[in-house]
């Protein structure tokens, strides 16, 4: 269940010795669920919260902007490289490590979503061209057939996952 506007976290819960994790203000600590595609990172607490959407002032030259993205990349990495290993820094799309205006779109790129593709693949044990088809059946055409780029939709493509493995989130 979810929104076609506003992203969402595809994640798991962190526990420690059987107690669930949470940080200083008492909200969950999570992780990406390898499951799952994941949507482009969100700064809203907690993420991809429509209630605390904004943008930020700060620019790119920013140190606080600077941080925000070697974090992203960072857990990127962690995430995808097992399942990729010749995945590098110059290869990771823009979208993968940097929020937009809102903080809560739904979309990603088709790059994105194909390097995703590896780490679904090798965890739900699906053949590649399968979890491919998938994504070209998410992938949504250009705002008004030329704005902007085609982006994936995350919330379709991993029910349609869910739906293809009879898994269950």
């Amino acid at each position: 269940m979810g929104s076609k506007i506003i992203g969402q976290q595809f994640a798991t819960q962190v526990v420690k010795n059987g107690k669930p994790v949470v940080d200083k203000d008492g909200n969950p600590v999570t992780q990406p669920d390898p499951r799952y595609f994941q949507s482009r990172p969100s700064p809203t607490v907690p993420p991809y919260n429509a209630g605390a959407s904004t943008f930020s002032n700060l620019g790119p030259n920013d140190v606080a902007t600077e941080q925000s993205i070697a974090g992203y990349l960072k857990a990127y990495l962690a995430l995808e490289k097992p399942y990729d290993p010749s995945l590098t820094v110059s290869k990771v799309p823009v979208d993968a490590v940097n929020t937009t205006g809102s903080g809560v779109d739904p979309d990603i790129s088709i790059a994105n979503a194909d390097i995703q593709a590896h780490r679904i693949a090798a965890v739900r044990h699906v053949a590649m061209p399968q979890v491919m088809k998938l994504i070209s059946d998410n992938t949504l055409d250009r705002g008004l057939g030329f704005s902007g780029e085609p982006g994936v939709d995350v919330l379709e493509l991993n029910l349609a996952l869910d739906k293809l493995t009879g898994a269950n989130r």
